[in-house]
């Protein structure tokens, strides 16, 4: 069996042993690795040199892709972050040393030895606690939302007290992690919120009260869809609602700002109805 056909089926990266029990044969993975066609980057692991670079990295130090490395490449809702990070089991050895952050964790879902990139369920747990909450909760909420986890089946894990918390806070409305910070945020105002409720044919970010609108501005809110934006903030003004609209980037940034502009339309009487 030819070695390279062998690793393109397996993603680029594979064990020596599942090589061999595929049917690659010592003899052929030595003249491919002596030709250059397959790199041996750890002992015991073999990669294609097109091979994903965060897979290879994964298996030169052995560890796995979790937390929020993992969470993106899973399009689930995360802050970027400066570093990948990686998981371990606790009685696991690395490689050698990595720049990357590594969560020494055993996980609630065991690990396929074969791969390299950690159960989606085991990377929200580890999120959990490696995440500030609102950030933590807002990933949580993102794999709910597109249906990547079941809520039933994880509340019959042994879940650890973070991830515990998250799974009670975490509802399936938000359609981005802007909206789970904004309305995390507030919470303390007792003020009625609700997420994606739907006013006049489309659903709005958030609305409180019964008249107020935020308009959390992502980075695809451009050419056609900022047009279909604002025609649709004005048709709600039309209809009597007051509209914030913000970036996401302002939220993390510049938060300050937000909550004045918010409490201050609150402080009008902006999210009541006009009797």
């Amino acid at each position: 069996m030819d070695p390279i056909t062998v690793l393109i089926e397996l993603g680029g990266v594979a064990r020596y042993q599942t090589l061999m029990k595929r049917g690659v044969t010592r003899h052929r993975l030595s003249a491919a690795i002596a030709s250059g066609t397959v790199d041996r980057v750890r002992i015991g692991w073999l990669a294609l040199p097109t091979a994903d670079t965060d897979i290879r990295r994964a298996a030169s130090f052995g560890v796995v892709l979790s937390c929020v490395t993992l969470l993106r490449r899973r399009n689930v809702w995360t802050l970027p972050v400066p570093t990948p990070h990686v998981a371990i089991h606790p009685k696991g050895n690395l490689a050698g040393p990595t720049a990357a952050h590594v969560h020494w964790a055993t996980p609630i879902v065991p690990r396929d030895p074969d791969v390299l990139e950690d159960r989606l369920v085991n990377a929200l747990v580890i999120a959990a606690t490696c995440q500030p909450y609102e950030r933590g909760l807002a990933a949580w909420e993102s794999a709910i939302r597109q249906q990547l986890v079941d809520t039933d089946t994880l509340r019959r894990l042994a879940l650890p007290p973070d991830a515990r918390r998250l799974l009670s806070d975490a509802k399936p409305f938000a359609d981005a992690g802007g909206e789970t910070i904004v309305s995390s945020r507030l919470r303390w105002t007792k003020l009625p919120m609700r997420r994606q409720a739907y006013v006049a044919g489309h659903p709005v970010d958030l609305l409180i009260g019964e008249r107020l609108v935020v308009q959390i501005d992502g980075g695809h809110h451009v050419d056609a869809q900022r047009l279909i934006d604002n025609e649709h903030d004005a048709r709600l003004r039309l209809m009597g609602y007051h509209v914030i609209r913000i970036g996401h980037w302002q939220i993390i940034d510049d938060w300050v700002t937000i909550e004045e502009l918010i409490l201050t339309a609150v402080a009008q009487g902006l999210h009541l109805a006009r009797r």
